[in-house]
């Protein structure tokens, strides 16, 4: 569904909002990471917000967090796009 968003909508940026995400695997994390390559080769915004503690862990460990724009709110997301 990420991919459609960017490919199908033509959107010129996406904000990601995860604040209801509890848990994160990898196949949560290949998606945002096929998300973020795609909006930059469409060159659209991508950004997260909301990360809970458990998730963010996650992309501290695989050092995404050095990749991603992360925000801790949807209008600070939305100020830096």
């Amino acid at each position: 569904m990420l991919v459609e968003q960017l490919k199908d909508k033509h959107a010129t940026r996406l904000i990601i909002n995860l604040s209801l995400v509890k848990y994160i695997d990898s196949a949560g994390v290949a998606s945002l990471v096929e998300g973020l390559k795609l909006s930059r080769e469409l060159k659209t915004g991508f950004a997260l917000f909301g990360l809970q503690r458990s998730p963010r862990q996650v992309l501290e460990l695989t050092h995404l967090v050095k990749v991603f724009s992360i925000f801790e709110t949807e209008p600070e997301a939305l100020a830096a796009l």
